[in-house]
């Protein structure tokens, strides 16, 4: 079965073997040694190719036809895994082969894959894209299967919202589950106060679609218990404290974490990975009318504790709120959120290098392990209980917004745990969900990050 797809489109890869045309993926140590095809090493020099990070050089036959190319890896190719990617981008049409490359067979198919993706929902092709043949010692079901996630993700997050509102993240939600076969159910509007999840309503309420809470289970009895978690907010206007414009552009990412945890939940069902899934997303467009949630507002959560809302603009640890809560009402393994939630996070470590936050040292380090081992980048912060005092309110248990501004990760991260406390076992991912600048192995637009680490790690876990 193949992995499934949001979007359909062409595979980035091609099975003609013995006809296609060579890449030479190479270093300058390979033409100043002289250890590439001879014809491709006498047009290198002929042309003064240097091999560097990036560079592209046709290579014609004898006859003047295109014959291959050269691809320069540049003095340090662990510095750039998946510099691969930009071939992708910038080969001509074709079907091609890498002929030879100082990198893992997955790593080069890998970085190919994920350079190739285009988002052309509203806008036409405007040329046609290379191919490449995955290598044969490459595993290529693993590489689609973790292409599928990353895409899925990124074309949730690319789609704009009149697209991809509460009621069209659910049709996705669903279609996912079907193809897996995995148990969906929703609870949604009212039906949210009847069942206890008050904060997933309030935040959702004022909104023309329901607010809702998506829940996926898949796997066996018996086998690790993982639960996902992610923030599904598919537009944020900030609420009754609007947003200025210019931080509303890109708000349509704000189910980034929703986005990324399906990616991660298509990769685990789709590896058929022996552990017990269960995926758990509430959704809301955080929309401003007559009904809205106001500052100074005080409301009970589905673990009771009540929370002072001093701004409206941080409803994202409002819905996990109540969504970690019912995960935690569960024995589990491991339990992962997710989320878009601060500028903070930001602030501290860019948008490339999203934190993590857990007092499982053990999960730590095997996360640190994953990231390294497969370059997803991820980096551990702390749950710094001096600041704990920070969420805690005056009227209420806590505060959804802490006065003074500093160490909002750190804050945000500790007004969560106070909604895990049944399970020692979780991490919280605060994530950015967006690439702002174009990189071998991503263009600009949405982004998946720490999923094809946390699968990795995962992989393990389950054997």
């Amino acid at each position: 079965m193949a992995p499934f797809q949001f979007i359909d489109r062409p595979s980035p890869f091609n099975t003609k073997n013995g006809k296609t045309l060579p890449i030479f993926a190479i270093t300058p140590a390979h033409i100043e040694t002289g250890t590439i095809d001879p014809v491709a090493l006498d047009w290198a020099k002929k042309a003064g190719f240097k091999a560097e990070s990036g560079g592209l050089l046709m290579v014609p036959t004898a006859d003047g036809h295109l014959g291959g190319a050269l691809f320069g890896l540049g003095k340090n190719p662990s510095d750039a895994p998946y510099l691969t990617g930009k071939l992708a981008r910038t080969l001509p049409a074709g079907d091609w082969h890498i002929e030879t490359a100082p990198l893992t067979a997955n790593r080069l198919a890998l970085g190919y894959g994920l350079g190739s993706y285009r988002f052309e929902r509203y806008k036409a092709s405007a040329s046609e894209a290379p191919t490449l043949l995955i290598p044969a010692d490459a595993d290529a079901a693993d590489i689609k299967r973790q292409l599928a996630g990353v895409f899925l993700a990124r074309d949730l997050i690319n789609t704009p919202t009149n697209d991809m509102g509460p009621d069209a993240l659910e049709d996705v939600f669903r279609a996912l589950g079907a193809h897996y076969k995995a148990k969906v159910s929703v609870i949604a509007g009212d039906d949210l106060l009847k069942e206890n999840f008050p904060l997933v309503h309030t935040v959702g309420r004022a909104s023309e679609q329901a607010p809702r809470l998506l829940e996926l289970r898949w796997g066996k009895k018996g086998h690790k218990r993982v639960t996902l978690v992610g923030k599904g907010v598919c537009f944020d206007t900030g609420g009754l404290d609007i947003k200025p414009a210019a931080s509303m552009l890109l708000m349509k990412k704000d189910m980034g974490g929703a986005a990324n945890v399906m990616g991660l939940a298509l990769m685990i069902m789709d590896a058929k990975l022996k552990v017990d899934l269960r995926v758990l997303v509430p959704v809301v467009e955080n929309s401003i009318s007559g009904n809205a949630f106001r500052p100074g507002d005080i409301y009970r959560s589905r673990k009771g504790l009540t929370v002072q809302i001093d701004n409206t603009d941080a409803e994202g640890r409002l819905i996990l709120a109540d969504a970690l809560a019912y995960a935690d009402e569960e024995d589990a393994d491991l339990i992962i959120d997710m989320a878009t939630l601060t500028g903070a996070a930001r602030v501290a470590l860019g948008p490339d290098l999203p934190p993590f936050f857990t007092d499982d040292d053990d999960l730590a380090q095997d996360l640190a392990e994953a990231s390294l081992s497969v370059d997803d980048p991820m980096w551990r912060m702390p749950l710094y209980m001096g600041y704990d005092k920070d969420v805690s309110a005056r009227i209420a248990d806590l505060t959804n917004a802490p006065a003074g501004g500093m160490a909002g990760a750190i804050t945000a991260a500790l007004f969560l745990k106070r909604f895990v406390t049944r399970n020692r076992h979780w991490a919280h991912f605060d994530i950015f969900a967006w690439a702002q600048s174009e990189r071998p192995h991503s263009p600009i637009g949405g982004e998946a990050q720490a999923i094809r680490a946390l699968y990795h790690h995962m992989r393990g876990f389950a054997a």
